[in-house]
């Protein structure tokens, strides 16, 4: 297994701060890291897409690209906290373009792509296999750059360029029997490119693409229930756009991500504020070019954007807008290689995880997590907490005295957020065993009812 190491001085005893749940905060304490093994897929991939199950495990769809018996074809692999492991069987779809990857309501794995003449195709796993939902190569032509969300009721729905209406939008949802229009196909003016649906909290859906009708830039249309209409002005990007990525912010606003022409095609991400699209801090804050942009929230409502950066050789860099700024996440660039198809989704835990094709491993699947023990934590004064000895190669003793609030809940887990062990104890002092715990660095938390102790300890 490749791993990124970090440097940890070790002192005794270890000191380290009580921390409050509050607004994100970026710590000098993190690092990415590698979740499972770097280029853990068969061979070459393309298209990858990353969510996580209501277990809480990663999953990545992609289309394998290489020389092996599925070249073409679609795979989803999950985490399961040790490894990567097929789910279903590897190669279940054949030519398989833009593959998509979410989750339904009720917690089953859903794969939208482009098959055979590239037509539409949505499957999902039920449990031992990849089946169609309705028909296979549902669309009335060609349905290029596919995006596949579920409505708060639990329908599936896709939006693509439809080759059939002239390279414009269409939208089409399940509705239990067979795939439907949602409005009528075709609903844009010109053609449409780099799809990507949302929903609203009031449940209506929305599409971010590049709007030929305004020369190749940004605009969002949402149905009423009886047409598509635009959010705000058509075009509203300064010039082209590419790569739209929509999500919605905790407070209901619609925000769009992008790579564009202006500062040299730079990342900008825009909101609907009510009545205008307006600029999330600077227009072009990335450092270079921006391709492949994934925009997501984390659990305390800030926005966070993937994307493969030029400026850094076209590694995956990780931004997040912190109420004034765009800030990196620890370092840009931080994967060993360029990269390409980048895919950001957070974990129930709130960790950002990025999936993408790894050019630092001849273009394998790979996913890399932010390991902040600081992330989503706001820092309070120094208390001194004692964990000795540190190192330990037999018992570790964790002693509170210094502490006057009643902790209950301790916490043991390895670098990969692997949790080896929880215990309930108000105790001012308690004794673990950590013989069997394999040499390596390890993390203790301390939690009460508002409160989290963050401490390391090595074992050899």
């Amino acid at each position: 297994m490749k791993t990124i190491l970090f440097l940890l001085t070790l002192t005794f005893p270890l000191f380290v701060s009580p921390q409050s749940y509050m607004k994100s905060h970026v710590s000098i304490d993190n690092q990415w890291v590698y979740v499972g093994t770097q280029g853990f897929s068969l061979d070459t991939v393309q298209y990858t897409s990353i969510a996580f199950s209501q277990a809480g495990e990663p999953y990545v769809a992609f289309q394998d690209f290489g020389i092996t018996s599925y070249s073409g074809y679609a795979t989803v692999m999950k985490f399961d906290g040790n490894s990567w492991m097929n789910v279903g069987n590897p190669g279940f779809a054949d030519i398989a373009l833009f593959t998509t990857l979410a989750f339904s309501p009720s917690g089953e794995p859903y794969v939208a792509f482009d098959g055979l003449y590239l037509f539409a195709n949505v499957m999902r796993f039920d449990g031992t296999n990849w089946v169609y939902v309705g028909n296979s190569s549902f669309s009335a032509g060609n349905a290029v750059d596919i995006d596949l969300a579920f409505s708060p009721t639990g329908e599936p729905y896709v939006a693509y360029q439809d080759g059939e209406n002239s390279n414009k939008a269409t939208v089409m949802k399940f509705n239990g029997t067979s795939w439907i229009n949602v409005g009528p196909p075709g609903f844009t003016s010109g053609k449409a490119f780099y799809f990507c649906i949302d929903f609203s909290s009031t449940g209506e859906p929305y599409v971010a693409f590049s709007d030929w009708t305004f020369d190749q830039k940004a605009s969002v249309m949402k149905f009423t229930g009886i047409e598509w209409t635009y959010v705000g002005s058509g075009g509203f990007s300064e010039y082209h756009a590419w790569d739209e990525s929509l999500a919605f912010s905790p407070n209901g606003e619609p925000y769009v991500a992008f790579g564009g022409y202006t500062s040299d095609g730079k990342a900008s991400v825009m909101k609907f504020d009510g009545s205008t699209w307006v600029y999330v801090g600077s227009p072009g804050f990335s450092a270079g070019h921006a391709n492949k942009t994934s925009l997501a929230f984390s659990q305390s409502g800030e926005p966070y954007v993937a994307y493969q950066d030029w400026h850094y050789g076209d590694k995956a860099t990780l931004m997040r807008f912190d109420g004034i700024n765009w800030v990196n996440l620890s370092i840009a660039g931080f994967s060993s290689g360029g990269v390409d198809f980048t895919s950001l989704a957070f974990s129930p835990s709130g960790q950002p995880f990025v999936a993408f094709a790894d050019g630092g491993d001849f273009q394998r699947a790979t996913v890399m997590k932010y390991d902040s023990l600081f992330l989503g934590i706001h820092e309070q004064p120094e208390i001194r907490l004692f964990i000795y000895p540190n190192p330990s190669s037999s018992t570790l003793t964790i002693n509170l005295n210094h502490i006057s609030k009643k902790l209950n809940r301790y916490e043991i887990s390895d670098i990969r957020g692997v949790n080896l062990l929880k215990i309930q104890s108000t105790q001012s002092e308690i004794t673990i065993n950590v013989t069997n715990y394999p040499d390596g660095i390890y993390f203790v938390r301390l939690l009460g009812d508002k409160t989290v102790y963050v401490g390391k300890f090595c074992k050899k």
